[in-house]
């Protein structure tokens, strides 16, 4: 991977409690799985950023490899790799993803 698209995605992971690498923005989500993701988000509150891997295909490839993560989205909590949409749909059907940002005091619930 190019040095400079993984200093792009650590800035990105590291910059950002939150943060979301996704196909489509949050507003115009381009794909099933990313909409499920930031309705989640959006319904929890949680402020987050995304990256539109979309507009760039080092960083489309570069986060699979980065994370060692084969599909996008992508979600990152302080840094961590939480999954994809199917983990954090199951986190939150089982309320661990709101215990997530809960003990992370992302959440106000």
């Amino acid at each position: 991977m190019d040095q400079k698209i993984k200093e792009s995605i650590e800035l990105d992971i590291n910059s950002n409690d939150v943060h979301l690498f996704m196909k489509g923005t949050p507003l115009f989500p381009q794909c099933g799985f990313s909409s499920t993701v930031v309705q989640i988000l959006t319904y929890l509150e949680v402020p987050f950023t995304s990256t539109n891997v979309l507009e760039d295909e080092g960083i489309r490839e570069g986060i699979k490899e980065f994370s060692n993560w084969p599909t996008i989205p992508q979600l990152y909590i302080k840094g961590e790799l939480m999954g994809g949409c199917d983990i954090i749909k199951e986190m939150f059907e089982n309320g661990e993803l709101q215990e997530v940002f809960k003990n992370e005091n992302l959440l106000n619930q």
